[in-house]
């Protein structure tokens, strides 16, 4: 029997060599609410990447901005890069630029800003779980406090002038080059005014984030592309933890909802990322797990995992190498 290359071209000691290099921007490890205990702390997080061979992640915490974190870490382990941003949830206030320029000159200084994760208005809207009796419920509907102490608090982009409060944010932003503006879980018609004011106001990374590609066309994609924008994709979207209902982002436990306010799993999983890198070239794309529940692997195997499906999927070495390397370490200055 001939060798086929694909079939000979892969094996886990060869995705465990991808590791060597590359970089997560996109990590969650403790500390975190009780409620979503976490397979890692980030000290070990760092121990594990270096050891593996990668040279840099990005902490991501939705309570607190993660520049102090990623300092403190940077203090006690070597051999690693380890970078921090602010993500304006509702525990900020929302959209709130006081908190972005104290994130600038505290702890390591953040290297990204992000409009929200669970706590945009989009997002927020639309979460809810299946109820004892298999009813979808929405939380806004069935707890008014969710209404008034988050929802009316959440991350919301307008469509004509930005308010005095997202002007200065962006401003802050354009005067950083080393940050970059992270969409967030907002809509896609969001998502594309950030990417126009961002482009207005100077500012020259500029990043799509997973939760608003899962719900793009490949036209809006494309659109994403012409604007400039990197394309995250992450791991975590797509697996078994995707329709458990948890309390990532609230303490009260009547809060539980699914994750990305889904009500069932996302459609196309991996093998539609692959399609997409393959689609419109791994240039505009970068990778990360979105790791740190301990229902899942730490993020670093969660890493190689998602490497490792890549392989299967027929990315070629560049591809992944250029997705999981090169175009992370252009966002955070890393390469030569």
């Amino acid at each position: 029997m001939f060798k086929d290359s694909w079939q000979f071209s892969r094996s886990r000691s060869k995705s465990e060599k991808f590791l060597e290099g590359a970089i997560d921007l996109h990590v969650h490890p403790g500390p975190h609410l009780f409620s979503s205990p976490r397979s890692t702390d980030p000290i070990k997080t760092a121990i594990e990447a270096r050891d593996a061979g990668m040279r840099a992640f990005a902490i991501m915490d939705v309570f607190n901005m993660s520049v102090g974190t990623a300092w403190m870490v940077q203090q006690v382990v070597e051999g690693i890069e380890v970078y921090g941003g602010i993500i304006l949830n509702t525990v900020f206030g929302g959209m709130n630029p006081r908190a972005v320029k104290t994130a600038m000159y505290y702890g390591s200084g953040a290297r990204y800003v992000t409009f929200g994760a669970h706590s945009t208005y989009f997002q927020a809207y639309k979460e809810g779980r299946y109820d004892d009796d298999g009813k979808w419920i929405l939380l806004r509907e069935k707890y008014p406090k969710f209404v008034t102490e988050e929802l009316d608090r959440c991350i919301r982009i307008p469509e004509g002038e930005p308010t005095p409060e997202l002007k200065e944010i962006l401003e802050v932003i354009a005067a950083n080059p080393q940050v970059y503006l992270e969409t967030g879980h907002v809509s896609n018609q969001e998502a594309f005014r950030l990417l126009e004011l961002g482009k207005q106001y100077g500012i020259k990374k500029l990043v799509v984030s997973n939760a608003v590609v899962e719900n793009m066309t490949d036209a809006e994609i494309e659109k994403a592309i012409g604007m400039g924008a990197w394309i995250e994709r992450l791991l975590a979207a797509h697996t078994h933890t995707t329709p458990i209902p948890k309390t990532h982002y609230y303490v009260e436990p009547e809060y539980r909802a699914m994750d990305e306010g889904l009500q069932s799993t996302t459609h196309g999983g991996v093998a539609k990322v692959a399609e997409q890198i393959k689609k419109f070239g791994a240039d505009h794309f970068f990778i990360g797990t979105d790791f740190g529940v301990y229902t899942l692997p730490t993020p670093v195997e969660g890493f190689r995992e998602f490497i490792a499906c890549l392989m299967d999927l027929g990315l070629t070495d560049e591809e992944i190498r250029k997705v999981s390397s090169i175009n992370p370490g252009k966002l955070v200055d890393l390469n030569d």
